[in-house]
């Protein structure tokens, strides 16, 4: 492995432990031991979740290869997933404003075991059934749990301005350190251990079933609206009315769904932007280096969330534009075309100039396959760092915004509303790399 990439995690490390250990009072919210408690039981449940998630994926376009599909298949295995999580996922993570939030953590920790347990049969209608499975669960994921923290915490008198403390250390935790011990632990559990592709999946049903069980034994349930005398579709056009009605939720949706659409496709497409002619990189050790970078993230924005200036709407207008130049850097080499349509989508550039004008502009390609990284690719490397710090940053702050603009009755709907475009995004992108690459 090239120095660069210890050199790049190395000073990574230090700059977050750095960032973590000078935070002075200013940096810090003075709070109860009650909340500590409650702060503490939610982050582990919250951490036994996102374990269950990261162990899977990795191995997920790995073991469906090992089983003999091409990239056609695969790839309608994943547009599945996320239909799925567009068109079941949302009619379900609905439901939890009505049938309460703890039942849908319930519900996320079931869906997600069957949805591992199928990957053990080499059937392709089996593996569809689990795609369509672990759509529903991504849904329950990233709604059922804020919206049961938020409510949870309202109901138990603790201060607003707590809840950003737990945002921030979920996203440091969850999206940081369970990452990286993830990715270890399956590459163990493959590698090392050479149990076999299947082996993460296996792993992560043993999390989710520990995380059940907490739930199951240590949270209350909270609802939004437990009326009997509203079906889902009064849900549904409730949730419609409050986005169409103020603008503030309306733009809330619009900056989430079109950040994740930029981040999803940025997961896609990060490998073949770096090595466009096979070079040789160190997957696992760079995605540890993005997680690292997402914690930095994080941690800066327990700093900012702390204070009473900036106030989160003005530093996330800071962190978008940085985001946009990050992914601004594979358009100037020229290296993936797949990172054009971020760019595009994030500045509107598409709107104002022709395509196939902008191209000519652009850095042509090394043609030589194999060997090590390029240069090109080590200054994307770096600005790949800086977009993931920015999704580190971004992750709590938007959970603040949803926590101070989203109506309590109706949360789980709107925050699965805002999935709806985000899904149809990445269903267009992969269809697009998929079966036109």
């Amino acid at each position: 492995m090239e120095v660069f990439y210890y050199m790049v995690f190395g000073i990574l490390g230090v700059v977050v432990a750095a960032t973590e250990l000078s935070k002075s009072n200013k940096d810090r919210i003075h709070t109860s031991s009650t909340f500590n408690s409650f702060k503490n039981n939610y982050l582990f449940v919250y951490s036994l979740m996102m374990a269950g998630d990261w162990l899977q994926g990795p191995y997920v376009y790995y073991l469906y290869s090992t089983y003999g599909y091409g990239k056609g298949d695969i790839g309608q295995l994943f547009i599945a997933g996320f239909g799925s999580s567009m068109l079941f996922g949302t009619i379900v993570g609905s439901l939890a404003d009505k049938q309460g939030r703890k039942r849908a953590c319930v519900t996320y920790c079931i869906t997600y075991i069957l949805s591992c347990i199928t990957k053990h049969s080499p059937q392709y209608k089996i593996l569809m059934l689990g795609r369509i499975l672990g759509g529903i669960a991504t849904s329950l994921l990233f709604s059922a749990f804020e919206s049961w923290l938020v409510a949870e915490h309202n109901k138990r008198g603790f201060e607003q301005q707590w809840l950003s403390i737990t945002f921030s250390k979920a996203i440091f935790l969850g999206n940081g350190v369970v990452a990286i011990l993830a990715g270890l632990l399956g590459n163990t559990l493959v590698d090392a251990l050479a149990l076999g592709p299947v082996a993460p999946f296996d792993a992560a049903s043993c999390f989710l079933t520990i995380g059940m069980f907490v739930i199951l034994f240590s949270w209350t349930e909270n609802y939004g609206d437990p009326s009997e005398n509203k079906d889902l579709l009064t849900q549904f056009r409730g949730a419609a009315v409050a986005i169409a009605s103020d603008e503030k939720i309306a733009l809330l949706g619009a900056i989430q769904s079109l950040f994740e659409g930029s981040m999803y496709t940025f997961v896609f497409l990060w490998t073949p932007a770096l090595s466009p002619n096979d070079e040789d990189i160190p997957h696992g050790f760079i995605f540890a280096t993005f997680m690292l970078s997402s914690m930095f993230g994080s941690s800066l924005a327990s700093r900012l969330m702390a204070r009473q200036a900036p106030r989160v709407e003005s530093y996330m207008q800071i962190v978008f534009a940085i985001s946009a130049a990050s992914l601004l850097l594979p358009i100037v080499t020229s290296v993936c075309y797949g990172f054009q349509c971020i760019f595009f989508l994030m500045t509107g550039f598409a709107l104002f100039s022709n395509f196939a004008n902008f191209k000519q502009f652009l850095v042509a390609p090394s043609k030589e396959k194999g060997g090590s990284i390029s240069f090109a690719g080590c200054i994307q490397l770096l600005g790949f760092c800086a977009f993931e710090a920015c999704v580190g940053l971004f992750w709590p702050s938007i959970m603040k915004m949803r926590s101070q603009y989203i109506p309590e009755e109706a949360r789980s709907t709107i925050m699965n509303f805002f999935r709806i475009p985000l899904n149809i995004f990445v269903c267009i992108v992969l269809y697009n790399v998929c079966y036109n690459s």
